[in-house]
This record gives structure tokens, C-alpha cells and sequence, in this order.
């Protein structure tokens, strides 16, 4: 199992790769098996080849930046959690408030992500 350090080096990253917009850097990251549930609610995302689809559907057709917001909280049994905002740019700009769970295999990738975010943390019309 991985330690606390491990998971917030790279839930770091993982905020990183998303303010990079770097989908291949994403999916590296995560487990063969993962499953994505963001937000949580809807359909979740199960396996590489669906999670790569989200991404790349999502996030790889818009012009993102990710800040993280507060501290990363992590567990010595491979889970993390943390605060931060996604600014979508463009011609209709954003941002959404979103906290997300994650739980790391031994190996130290991505086996589940959980994004938490709705409605209310949806902003229109605002971004970086």
C-alpha cells in the first residue's frame, strides 16, 4: 500500500496534468480497472477505455486550467482527497468548485476518482 506522502505527490500531479491539459499524462495515472464518478450521481466511467473517452471528450476538447484550493488530506492506506477549481476558458467561461476522493492501488495508480461537484458549484461566466 502506498503512504500519505505518495498520495498527495500525485494527487499533485494529477492537478498538474489537468491544469496542463495533459489527457495521456491523466490516463497514466489511472488502473486498468479504475472507475470515474464525476460528478457523482451520474453514470460512472468503468475501465481505461471509458475513463480515456471521458477525458478526452471532456476535457481534451476545452481549454481548462485546475488550482488546487486547499490542503490535500491523505490516509497511509492509499486515499486522498482534495479541494480545488477547474476554469474552463473560452467563449462561454467557467469555473466549477470541485472536491475529489481518490483511492491508489498498491501500485500507486488510480483505482477509483470521485468528483464532487453540482449545480450550486457550477459558476457561469467566470474563470482565471
Amino acid at each position: 500500500m502506498i503512504n500519505a506522502q505518495q498520495v498527495r505527490d500525485l494527487m499533485t500531479r494529477y492537478i498538474a496534468l489537468v491544469d496542463a491539459g495533459d489527457v495521456e499524462g491523466i490516463l497514466a495515472l489511472y488502473a486498468d480497472n479504475a472507475v470515474v464518478e464525476d460528478p457523482v450521481g451520474q453514470p460512472p466511467h468503468e475501465g481505461i477505455d471509458a475513463i480515456a473517452r471521458f477525458y478526452r471528450d471532456g476535457m481534451g476538447a476545452m481549454d481548462v486550467r485546475a488550482t488546487l484550493e486547499g490542503p490535500i488530506r491523505a490516509t497511509d492506506n492509499g486515499c486522498g482527497a482534495m479541494p480545488f477549481r477547474v476554469d474552463v476558458l473560452g467563449e462561454q467561461p467557467c469555473h466549477i468548485e470541485v472536491i475529489d476522493v481518490m483511492e491508489f492501488d498498491a501500485d500507486g495508480r488510480i483505482r477509483s476518482m470521485k468528483a464532487y461537484w453540482g449545480e450550486l458549484n457550477y459558476i457561469p461566466g467566470a474563470s482565471a
